[in-house]
């Protein structure tokens, strides 16, 4: 049964172009549905979560983060009553802005695009389901629920100040109401977000060698779950301890955020996901104690697994993969392929060029961006 607070499809606010409703389908499955069969989001295979994606099979990318993601949205929404399809949409389209090579490709498109509006992931996720997947007949775009473009948009809260650039062009024609506190099924999706990468870094961090179960002894959580699992299975095989070290993480991860939300409704009691949005402040978080302790893993992950030498090299190769391709599409746009340069001809001034070159460049794969850089890279800027 939903709560009351939860986002129905019934009452969606709609698409920005007019569509007869599926006989069995809800507009929420229809646009988790379209997310799923999208150019971009069969891409995220071969795009970096941490490491490479050709480092190794075991590692993630941001396809298998992207279905983690989804599944714990969709246990944590189903346990308070929200929408499952909703949150699962936001789950999987949540990580499409993402150019190659993680953080580190974002970064470095950033200081390019700099002078002409910035690049930001959430907001490159929002331009490619409006805009650059054109598979349908009648829009660009996905042509998703006013819902499904709201979480993209304010997953992690509100947007205020300048906004990025992507975000402003299509918020001036569709308003996403973006000063305010998103669905609480868009929240889920955030939370969701950071349980998967906190439990999946520790995990990939482990098979990496980067660190070892000594070293997260003495962290809170995950200590006192490799202590359980040693008390309940003394001598375990080395594998099979940390995965049930890790699974007990996972489960308190979500335990946590369940019942913290479950306080914050029955305090604030909203009768409409409307309500939600107006509370201004999320309901579904951390606790604040729990917050702290996860602030200790995050620094910890920082040191060991972001920062490490290893990944490091890897960050400096990236950057210089970004640093060639983007300046030299800009400067030579004839070298793009064929049916990206009709958007290059079209382009009314610089800002347009390089927006069209920041799409090119970001939807490359790791694979597909270090190619062009091998076959690239000697040719004169």
């Amino acid at each position: 049964m939903q709560a009351p607070f939860a986002c129905s499809p019934a009452t969606s606010r709609g698409r920005l172009y007019p569509e007869d409703l599926s006989t069995f389908r809800s507009a929420f499955q229809r646009d988790r549905d379209r997310i799923i069969h999208s150019s971009a989001f069969r891409r995220l295979k071969h795009k970096t979560q941490v490491f490479l994606e050709h480092e190794g099979d075991y590692y993630r990318t941001r396809l298998t983060h992207s279905i983690e993601v989804a599944q714990v949205a969709r246990t944590i929404s189903d346990v308070l009553g929200l929408n499952t399809e909703l949150a699962e949409a936001i789950a999987l389209a949540h990580d499409l802005g993402h150019p190659p090579f993680g953080h580190t490709g974002e970064d470095a498109l950033s200081r390019w695009m700099a002078p002409f509006g910035g690049f930001d992931h959430n907001a490159q996720a929002i331009r490619i389901v409006t805009s650059l997947e054109r598979h349908y007949a009648r829009f660009d775009g996905l042509n998703l629920t006013w819902e499904t473009l709201e979480g993209l948009a304010k997953h992690n809260g509100p947007v205020t100040g300048d906004l990025p650039y992507a975000l402003a062009e299509y918020n001036a024609v569709h308003d996403l109401e973006l000063t305010t506190h998103a669905s609480a099924e868009a929240q889920v999706a955030a939370i969701a977000d950071d349980i998967a990468y906190n439990h999946h870094d520790l995990q990939d961090g482990l098979r990496s060698g980067l660190f070892e179960e000594t070293d997260l002894q003495d962290l809170p959580i995950v200590g006192p779950a490799l202590n359980e699992v040693d008390r309940i299975y003394p001598g375990l095989d080395p594998m099979r301890r940390r995965h049930e070290a890790l699974r007990r993480v996972f489960g308190v991860m979500v335990e946590d955020v369940v019942g913290f939300a479950r306080k914050r409704l029955a305090e604030t009691t909203p009768q409409s996901a409307a309500a939600v949005r107006a509370l201004g402040m999320p309901v579904i978080r951390f606790s604040d104690p729990f917050f702290l302790q996860m602030k200790e893993i995050r620094s910890f992950l920082f040191t060991r697994m972001y920062r490490a030498p290893r990944v490091m090299r890897e960050r400096a190769q990236a950057t210089d993969v970004i640093d060639t391709l983007f300046p030299l599409y800009l400067s030579q746009p004839d070298l793009l392929p064929l049916e990206w340069r009709t958007d290059v001809a079209s382009a009314p001034d610089q800002t347009h060029l390089a927006r069209s070159i920041a799409d090119y460049v970001s939807g490359m794969t790791d694979r597909f961006a270090l190619e062009q850089y091998a076959k690239h890279q000697e040719t004169p800027l």
